[in-house]
């Protein structure tokens, strides 16, 4: 079977290989049009028309398959293969698996024909078997054939280098990126869009349901993209749609996908892709930059209002208003805060809020490192899940991220401002807690403080005072996750006011002697008796069973602390120091 085929001007010129990558040249059905392939005749293989061509070969010796690359045209006049005719049977599956893209002979002068089997093996696997005509140099086809490749790169690579200076000339004149993806959509005529890693579209443009056809197939069928999810890190795509990573500073800021359902993108359009990823890049760093330094500069604005030194009430206000700040009516301070990080010395004394808002140093675990690159990853994401859950309940809200908590000032409803389980905090709570956990790849949580309602700037340092004491004394007392009002910690709470911690300690000390001590594990066990008994009301039986001690046994240690402490089952003022003291105890080193 033969028949005759002319060149389509049609094919792209660059194709997608199977790797994703882009390949460069003439599909074996433009090669065939070239004016020194007149009269050649495709034998075998036409499904494999598309196959492209980047080099050309001759073959000489008959171990051709040592010699051979990906994408080649070979040529030969059987020579090397006169004496052998059985191994023509298994030349084009051999051939075809090193990638070949056509083989191209000349019969007559040492091969009269082709074996059927070869031929229909070609058929089979859609590789291109041609016949050459006679009267053709082999030295003529690769001259013209190589130097259409060569034009055919030259301008492909002009084109994408007029694109991209385009795109770039865009961005030096301050657009950003819905004007890249315009400019993009006008040149490929598609429908294309920006997302970042979370999927979220950036930018878009194209008619609207092709938009929103590449939300639901990037997250759908590519949302792991470059992470395992479709097996392709690089560019890559088919003919309704091409993907490219966004790149830069060796981060992955998300996709920039090109969609047509006609089928009617080209190879030639994922070089264009790729150089607007590059701009996109350039965009998307370029606001990150931008993003941080406002940030700080709020950040930093409000870290001064918390520590009292931004200037008198009308100031503040007028100056927040610039942000889309509110604070000029009543507030609350919530503060939240990582659990699980590491800290410092536990029985160091407490700095003040003051102190703990300038955030000039990193804490412990943050320096460096698996642990302070997964800490500060976590922390982004509290603050961005933050963010994000307080601008949708109240806009008029300040958020910032400072060195170890995200602090937000919003608005108070009137409500109970110590009841947690309804209202906005309890909204802005569930809403970040939601976000927060969405897309770590390990399990964390945030404990929370609310101070009381203040009606004034000048009143926020205490109110952030409040705060932290709520988030650090709610999580001692509750565990992780914890979520605490000012109001509701109770005589931990008067306990907290106390200015100076020394003060406390020293009545720890007085109060407890040696048992305030963590030193001796046998001090420990009996501080734990001692509390369990005061808990209980002194309630023997009971305080037994909870630390599973026979009757008699705590009886001897309640002999035993009454020598160390005095009397406390007679003297009620005795237990209430006591009382106090293991309560503050208990408040160490938050």
């Amino acid at each position: 079977m033969s028949y005759t085929t002319t060149a389509d001007p049609g094919p792209p010129a660059l194709r997608l290989a199977s790797t994703g990558t882009l390949t460069y040249g003439l599909s074996v059905g433009e090669v065939l049009g070239v004016s020194t392939l007149n009269g050649a005749r495709l034998i075998a293989g036409r499904a494999g028309l598309e196959r492209i061509v980047q080099r050309l070969n001759v073959m000489e010796v008959p171990d051709i398959l040592s010699w051979v690359k990906p994408n080649e045209l070979l040529l030969t006049t059987g020579y090397p293969l006169r004496n052998t005719p059985q191994s023509l049977d298994n030349l084009v599956s051999d051939l075809d698996e090193r990638g070949l893209a056509a083989l191209a002979i000349k019969l007559g002068r040492y091969l009269d024909s082709l074996p059927a089997e070869m031929i229909a093996q070609a058929d089979r696997r859609g590789f291109p078997l041609i016949l050459l005509p006679n009267d053709v140099g082999f030295d003529d086809i690769l001259n013209q054939v190589l130097t259409d490749i060569l034009n055919r790169q030259a301008s492909v690579l002009a084109r994408t280098e007029e694109v991209h200076r385009a795109l770039v000339q865009i961005v030096l004149c301050g657009g950003g990126l819905q004007e890249v993806v315009d400019e993009v959509a006008t040149l490929l005529d598609v429908a294309v869009v920006v997302v970042d890693g979370e999927q979220r579209v950036l930018a878009g443009a194209g008619p609207d349901e092709h938009v929103q056809a590449m939300r639901a197939f990037d997250a759908g069928r590519h949302a792991a993209c470059g992470r395992g999810g479709c097996g392709i890190i690089g560019a890559h795509g088919t003919g309704d749609h091409l993907v490219v990573p966004v790149m830069a500073g060796g981060f992955d800021h998300g996709r920039i996908i090109a969609f047509s359902p006609g089928g009617t993108l080209r190879g030639t359009d994922l070089g264009i892709l790729e150089r607007a990823a590059t701009v996109a890049a350039l965009v998307v760093t370029k606001q990150q930059a931008v993003a941080a330094v406002e940030s700080k500069y709020r950040a930093d604005f409000l870290r001064d209002i918390l520590a009292g030194r931004a200037g008198d009430d009308d100031r503040v206000i007028a100056h927040c208003a610039g942000f889309g700040w509110d604070l000029d009516r009543p507030v609350m301070v919530v503060v939240a805060e990582l659990d699980g990080r590491p800290r410092g010395n536990p029985s160091a004394p407490e700095t003040d809020g003051k102190a703990r808002g300038k955030g000039a140093e990193p804490e412990a675990g943050t320096r460096g490192g698996g642990r302070g690159v997964e800490e500060r990853s976590a922390q982004e994401r509290l603050a961005a899940a933050w963010t994000t859950a307080v601008r949708r309940h109240d806009r008029g809200a300040a958020v910032a991220s400072f060195a170890h908590e995200v602090v937000a000032v919003i608005g108070a409803d009137g409500g109970d401002p110590a009841e947690l389980t309804a209202g906005p905090v309890q909204a802005m709570l569930k809403e970040a807690s939601s976000i927060f956990a969405e897309h770590l790849p390990v399990r964390r949580t945030f404990s929370t403080g609310v101070s009381r309602t203040v009606t004034s700037p000048a009143a926020l340092p205490e109110a952030y005072e409040q705060a932290v004491k709520a988030v650090r004394v709610g999580r001692q007392l509750n565990g992780a996750s914890a979520r605490a009002h000012f109001d509701q910690l109770g005589v931990y709470r008067l306990l907290s006011l106390v200015s100076d911690p020394e003060e406390l300690h020293a009545f720890v000390r007085e109060t407890l002697g040696d048992l305030a001590s963590d030193d001796e594990p046998e001090l420990v066990d009996l501080r734990r008796t001692l509390q369990v008994l005061l808990e209980t009301n002194l309630n023997v039986a009971e305080t037994a069973r909870r630390l599973h001690f026979h009757y008699n046994t705590l009886r001897y240690r309640i002999g035993k602390l009454e020598r160390m402490l005095g009397a406390f089952t007679e003297d009620a003022h005795l237990r209430l120091n006591l009382t106090l003291a293991l309560h503050v105890l208990r408040m160490r080193g938050i």
